[in-house]
C-alpha cells in the first residue's frame, strides 16, 4: 500500500529532475508502480502535494520555535522575527523545491496559489502573536486597522520568500537583512506612533470646541 510520503517523495524527485510536473497522474503513478486509486487516496492533484509541502514546512517551523524555552519571553516583534529566521533556515534544505514551486505558479505580483496551503496556519499563528501584542499594549489597538495587521504580515511572508529565491549573497545575508528591516518597519507601524497622538489631540479639540469660545479665542 502506498503512503502519502512515498507519493510526495516521488513527486519531488520528478519535478526537480524534469523541472516540470508529470504529464498526468496515470503516467506518474505507473513509474512508481502504484495505481491511480493509491494517489487519490491522499492527494486530489499535483498542486495539492505542493500545498501540503508548504503547509508542513510552515507548521514545522512554528512548532519548533514554540518549543524553545525563550519563546514565552519574546515580544510579538521578536516572535515574528524568530519565525522568519527559522523558516528560511528550514527552507534551505528544500531550496530547489521552493524555487521550482514559486517560479512555476502564479504571476510575479500575485501570491502563488501553492501558498494557500501555508496561508491559514501562518495567519492563525500571526493573529495569535498580534493578539498577545494588543493585550500587552506592545501594539496599538486601532479600530478597523488592527484586524488587518495579519494581512500585512502575510505580505511580508510572500515578499521574503520571493526575495530569498533570488538572493545570491553569501549565506543569504541579504535575506536576513530583508527580514530584519521588513519586520521592524511593519511592527513600527503596528505600534503607537506620534500620528496616533495627533489624531487623539484632534479628536479632543473637536469634542471640546466650546472650550475655545469660553476662553475668548
Amino acid at each position: 500500500m502506498a503512503t502519502a510520503a512515498q507519493i510526495k517523495k516521488g513527486y519531488l524527485d520528478y519535478v526537480l529532475t524534469h523541472d516540470e510536473k508529470p504529464k498526468s497522474v496515470y503516467s506518474f503513478v505507473k513509474k512508481l508502480k502504484l495505481s491511480e486509486a493509491d494517489f487519490y487516496a491522499y492527494y486530489a492533484s499535483f498542486e495539492s502535494i505542493e500545498k501540503m509541502i508548504w503547509f508542513e514546512l510552515t507548521a514545522e517551523t512554528i512548532n519548533e520555535i514554540q518549543q524553545q524555552e525563550v519563546w514565552v519571553q519574546y515580544s510579538s516583534r521578536e516572535k515574528m522575527l524568530s519565525f522568519f529566521y527559522s523558516y528560511v533556515e528550514l527552507l534551505k534544505s528544500q531550496r530547489s523545491f521552493v524555487i521550482y514551486s514559486l517560479k512555476n505558479h502564479g504571476k510575479r505580483l500575485s501570491t502563488p496559489d501553492v501558498l494557500s496551503g501555508a496561508k491559514p496556519i501562518f495567519e492563525s499563528f500571526a493573529e495569535q502573536i498580534i493578539n498577545e501584542g494588543l493585550e500587552s499594549g506592545e501594539l496599538a489597538d486601532r479600530k478597523f486597522f488592527s484586524k488587518r495587521y495579519k494581512d500585512a504580515l502575510w505580505v511580508q511572508y510572500a515578499f521574503i520568500l520571493n526575495f530569498w529565491i533570488t538572493d545570491d549573497s553569501e549565506g543569504f545575508e541579504k535575506t536576513d537583512e530583508a527580514i530584519e528591516k521588513g519586520i521592524q518597519v511593519t511592527f513600527d507601524l503596528f505600534q503607537r506612533s506620534p500620528i496616533d497622538n495627533l489624531f487623539e489631540y484632534g479628536k479632543f479639540l473637536a469634542q471640546n470646541g466650546k472650550l475655545k469660545e469660553k476662553m475668548g479665542f
